[in-house]
């Protein structure tokens, strides 16, 4: 069992400290409370384009694009950047209750012939109510989930190529075709720590993701996901999604959390947490359950630093080190069962190069990944940065993104 790498594409923009642009007070509507947010990089198409052709030269598989209000639209733009990229997967994020089934088992067909078969789903149900319903939504939290139940089955029904019909709670297709079915058949990964989340993930999906915990905590979900799908008569992956901060030294990657965490002001977290906390997500509770909203002993397990939980949904656990040691985590997470390891970096540029260039051949080196293309070397920089990086390491100016 081979390591799937895959980065982050930041639709959302991107910039050098933690502070997302979406959370905020109010879902991100009122901004009053919020100290002014500057140097953020705007999610336009020449930025994301540098992201994915950094990815994809580095050696990453895949890269996946967020879904919600502060994104572009992850289908739109991830197409677009097929046309400037050769390899690279896109792993699109959407929300199953605000599109037909069917329109998405064709939309997934279209995309595999124009990217010639670049395509991976990520299905994203939703915990947070307020933001379904700015999409039209207004199911409760366990009956989304049993929706998006129906809504996989019939994807795969009419992935079939044959008239498909179903008849639910949530969906009635009569007839339902994808006259030219998607080849190959794209992988779906999903999401989900509650009760309603895990048979949904058993009965349907390919790979199932968790947020960055501790690996006891991790091992205690794998063991809950194999079991429902061996009832099911099933086998299911497993991904992980964690931020990365490597660097030449453990020394140096630590600094770099610790000038992150300094960007913060009190007023900013304050205001993070509150909003995170009316989520109904039970991931997202548990990934604030980590820190509690507190700074001190952020370090949650060896390498592992629950920091960027404090004012960003969503992953909220960074794996900071140096490159070896980052090696380390995700070799003992890859012992647990974990193949694909989502990452993501502050900014995204530059912690694509720390990671690819610095963590990639430790994994390399251990027999962890499956021979591939190679990423792109450049000349060793004299000041002991990423050879290709832009501008070298990133520089964390306080007040900046």
């Amino acid at each position: 069992m081979s390591v799937h790498l895959h980065w982050f594409l930041p639709t959302g923009g991107d910039g050098r400290t933690l502070v997302d642009r979406h959370a905020y007070t109010d879902g991100g509507i009122r901004r009053d409370r919020i100290t002014p947010v500057s140097g953020v990089r705007a999610p336009d198409i020449e930025y994301l384009t540098q992201i994915a052709k950094a990815a994809e030269q580095l050696g990453f598989e895949a890269v996946l694009t967020p879904t919600g209000t502060w994104c572009e639209d992850a289908w739109l733009t991830t197409v677009a950047l097929t046309q400037v990229t050769e390899r690279l997967k896109f792993l699109v994020a959407f929300r199953p209750g605000v599109i037909s089934p069917v329109l998405a088992a064709q939309m997934a067909a279209t995309y595999q012939r124009i990217s010639r078969g670049r395509l991976l789903l990520n299905v994203v149900t939703g915990g947070d109510s307020t933001e379904q319903r700015r999409f039209g939504d207004h199911l409760g939290h366990d009956r989304r989930y049993a929706r998006t139940d129906e809504f996989l089955k019939i994807v795969r029904g009419v992935w079939e190529g044959r008239p498909f019909d179903f008849h639910g709670e949530h969906y009635q297709v009569a007839g339902g075709l994808t006259a030219l079915p998607p080849d190959p058949l794209p992988q779906i990964f999903f999401g989900g720590s509650s009760a309603a989340a895990g048979p949904v993930a058993a009965r349907n999906v390919d790979v199932y993701l968790t947020w960055g915990e501790p690996p006891e905590e991790v091992k205690q979900k794998i063991d809950w996901i194999r079991g429902l799908a061996e009832k099911e008569g099933r086998t299911v992956r497993f991904g992980i999604r964690l931020h990365s901060i490597s660097r030449d030294s453990s020394k140096e990657a630590w600094a770099t959390a610790d000038r992150l965490l300094d960007d913060l002001d009190p007023e900013t977290v304050a205001a993070a947490q509150q909003a995170l906390g009316r989520s109904e997500s039970v991931g997202q509770q548990r990934m604030l359950a980590l820190h509690g909203g507190s700074r001190d002993k952020l370090e949650i397990a060896p390498n592992l630093w629950a920091g960027v939980g404090l004012v960003r949904g969503g992953a909220g656990t960074a794996l900071v080190g140096s490159h070896a040691e980052v090696a380390d985590r995700i070799e003992e997470y890859h012992s647990l069962g974990i193949e694909h390891f989502v990452l993501s970096g502050y900014p995204h540029l530059e912690e694509a190069y720390w990671f690819g260039e610095g963590v990639r051949p430790e994994l390399a080196a251990r027999g962890l990944l499956e021979a591939g293309p190679a990423p792109l070397t450049g000349v060793p920089a004299a000041n002991g940065r990423p050879a290709s990086a832009p501008g070298g390491a990133p520089l964390l100016v306080a007040g900046g993104r």
